[in-house]
């Protein structure tokens, strides 16, 4: 059973949210408990010190105990301005009001932070992904969480490129694992493709998160938000894949845009919340099933200098490419982790290698603060950000021209894959 509320039109008001809260809190289990609560980064839109604040002044006094966990997956830790600015408070208010309450970075890649609860066989892989990843996956996670009673996953749901949808048991698994099951997760999706996954409740990577999960012997309560940029749509808790599944629905009908036909060439804006291409790839991940072949997405954002502030010297080293590229000569990669051959694929977009030739099905072109001498080596196209004229791309749809604001969030298909 999930409570909740989530609607197309309008957005909930902070007391309509606080009373939902109450509500779902009054009848778990939590007195004398700790409870340990995931979070999202500084990259997904959610109104996290609403949240923050609700779940702290509701629980204090009540729990033994009330920490947060920022669900980084490998994206860099937020030092505490970040923090601050996330949960919308100043030092002030953190250190009085919430000074008893631990904020926490996910460490991917320190061994010492992590603890490996089982293994995924090759057998159950084969199976749990159609054949398309046979072999065994240690289920590493955050050690952290096996000091608490109970777990709260506190995130929002949209259109995702490697789960079909962000949210729920996500938040666990890459979002506080370990290298290892990140790296398969990821390359797990760029297998089936972002065209093919992204926007879709049921995928074989979710079914794979789902399987993780059930061997955290913990109990988990997701509080699953739905946000556009007019406020919280929907807050749906209780049990994670029910409030997932109900999240996921309505995402389906306010983060997906339909279009009448294929565009030549889209100019995506990323948003200040990306700060580096392994976030603002999120911009292609979104935009490329609406571009017809040939045609070419232009990433605008130049307040992004860096490709990747923790995978930018291997991404230098191998480029961006096609699926197939990699497919095609996978020993050539065999050092590479999969998550980022991942990323790589799913911002070069679909396309073909065949007799060393790559040809990809679209060009995708950097107006950012990264130098054209970076981009021609990571096998990207280049514009001055400064020749880009946004206002010249409006109300052109019909020239199939279009101009997309805070890109990254809402997914854009054709009308016709509706039907």
């Amino acid at each position: 059973m999930i409570i909740g509320h989530g609607h197309k039109e309008g957005a909930l008001a902070d007391t309509q949210v606080r009373e939902v809260c109450r509500q779902a809190l009054a009848d778990l289990p939590l007195d004398g408990k700790r409870v340990l609560a995931l979070i999202p980064d500084s990259t997904r839109t959610a109104p996290v010190g609403l949240m923050f604040r609700t779940l702290c002044d509701l629980l204090l006094g009540r729990v033994a105990k009330i920490d947060f966990l920022i669900a980084l997956g490998t994206h860099m830790p937020m030092d505490e301005a970040k923090v601050l600015t996330m949960l919308e408070m100043d030092a002030q208010e953190r250190r009085e009001q919430y000074g008893d309450v631990g904020i926490f970075n996910h460490e991917w890649d320190n061994p010492d932070a992590l603890t490996t609860i089982a293994t995924l066989s090759a057998e159950e892989m084969d199976r749990l992904t159609g054949g398309r990843c046979a072999r065994d996956v240690p289920v590493e996670v955050n050690a952290l969480l096996f000091d608490y009673d109970h777990l709260f996953i506190v995130g929002p749901t949209f259109p995702h490129e490697v789960a079909g949808f962000s949210g729920g048991h996500k938040y666990l698994f890459p979002g506080v694992a370990g290298p290892e099951i990140i790296n398969v997760f990821h390359w797990l999706g760029a297998l089936v493709t972002n065209w093919k996954i992204n926007g879709v409740k049921d995928t074989v990577v979710r079914r794979v998160i789902d399987r993780a999960v059930e061997l955290v012997d913990l109990p988990v309560t997701n509080f699953d938000m739905v946000v556009t940029r007019e406020g919280l749509k929907g807050l749906f808790i209780g049990d994670a894949k029910e409030a997932f599944s109900a999240a996921a629905d309505l995402s389906a009908q306010v983060h997906i845009r339909y279009v009448d036909r294929p565009l030549k060439r889209v100019l995506g804006i990323a948003p200040e919340m990306y700060d580096d291409l392994w976030t603002a790839g999120k911009v292609m991940y979104k935009l490329e099933p609406v571009i017809e072949d040939g045609g070419e997405l232009i990433i605008y954002a130049p307040h992004i200098t860096e490709v990747s502030y923790t995978h930018g010297h291997i991404l230098d080293r191998i480029g961006y490419h096609c699926l197939d590229y990699f497919r095609e000569q996978m020993e050539e990669f065999t050092d590479v982790p999969g998550g980022v051959m991942a990323h790589s694929t799913h911002v070069k977009g679909l396309g073909t290698y065949s007799g060393g030739v790559e040809r990809p099905r679209i060009k995708v072109t950097l107006a950012t603060g990264i130098p054209k001498e970076r981009c021609d080596r990571i096998n990207l196209g280049y514009l001055d950000p400064r020749e880009v004229r946004a206002a010249e791309w409006i109300g052109r749809q019909d020239e199939g021209i279009l101009l997309v604001d805070h890109a990254g969030e809402t997914l854009y298909r054709l009308k016709s894959e509706k039907e």
